[in-house]
């Protein structure tokens, strides 16, 4: 792609269609490694940076190949926020997003706009910052509109209505989801998901319904735990071996439905499931993610079954992440 000088210093080259849609590939891998094992195991992003640095900084290019460029040197930041985010590096995360947000700007690319400003937003909310939450989701779906992306749309309004649910809002967080499933229907007759947004199908439509319906369930009344306990099962059933991750948070949400409902048999079956899925994924969110499950295991300690899963879950959460 490119020589040096005598220093060792790139020479400018001119970039080509081939460098760009190798850089694309090097993402497309890291995003698929990711889903399946956490950021943990995202080590090789930073080289795809430092390809995408040289790219952006000694290369020149052609005016038709410049929009497809910062698109994907904006979802490489993107993607390593996120990376930087799943192993709990908040600020170095937002800092990414950041980076990424002006270069999907510079490419004008209002689709891949709105994913960052969805994955800021979740940045938030894992620190129950429900306000920023709320206003980044917002920013998201008006670059999500702007794109004509359904699915970017669904996304957006699905995590708004968790936000809305873990602040206590039961009507706006029911609301907000039924529009994100509105969405989300029509989003088949959009064009093909674009590789960022793509991760979101039925499997993940069905968990954010489950979700929401947890925090409601959590928030509000444990009436909501029946049909969380429904959204969340169809979703544990069709995360394949590529999204494990997903799987075993999908199954701490289930678990933890369970022992809302005093079925602590359930409870402590998913539960250990759950952790032993986890302990192959290099991310800190399952680790979180366990303590709504871990306190009410508290409530029944004296039962032999979950006093192994509480010993289970304490073990798991005190590990150092691969």
């Amino acid at each position: 792609m490119t020589t040096t000088t005598p220093d060792g210093e790139p020479l400018p080259f001119n970039i080509e269609t081939t460098d760009v849609a190798e850089l694309e590939a090097a993402v497309g891998v890291l995003r698929a490694l990711d889903y399946r094992q956490g950021g943990g195991f995202c080590r090789d992003a930073v080289r795809v940076v430092k390809t995408a640095s040289l790219l952006l900084h000694w290369g020149t290019v052609p005016e038709p190949l410049r929009a497809r460029l910062y698109t994907v040197l904006a979802d490489v930041h993107n993607l390593l926020g996120w990376t930087e985010f799943d192993i709990g590096h908040g600020e170095p995360a937002r800092r990414r997003f950041g980076r990424a947000l002006e270069l999907a700007a510079e490419a004008g690319n209002d689709n891949l706009v709105a994913n960052i400003r969805y994955r800021l937003g979740r940045l938030h909310l894992h620190r129950h910052d429900v306000p920023r939450a709320l206003a980044e989701f917002a920013r998201g779906g008006v670059a999500a509109r702007r794109s004509g992306s359904r699915r970017a749309l669904a996304i957006l309004q699905a995590n708004e209505a968790w936000a809305f649910a873990m602040g206590g809002d039961e009507r706006a967080a029911l609301n907000r989801l039924a529009e994100a499933e509105t969405a989300f229907t029509e989003a088949g007759s959009w064009l093909p998901p674009r590789p960022w947004e793509a991760f979101f199908g039925e499997a993940d439509m069905a968990a954010m319904c489950g979700t929401v319906l947890t925090e409601l369930a959590e928030s509000v009344a444990p009436r909501h735990s029946g049909a969380a306990i429904v959204q969340l099962t169809g979703a544990a059933g069709r995360y394949g071996a590529d999204m494990t991750r997903s799987r075993s948070l999908t199954l701490i949400m289930l678990a933890q439905n369970h022992a809302l409902g005093g079925d602590f048999d359930e409870a402590t079956r998913i539960g250990a499931e759950a952790i032993e899925l986890a302990g192959h994924v290099g991310s800190v969110r399952p680790k979180d993610r366990l303590a709504p499950l871990q306190r009410r295991c508290l409530e029944r300690r004296s039962d032999p079954a979950v006093s192994v899963l509480l010993e289970g879950i304490a073990e798991y959460r005190s590990r150092p992440l691969s």
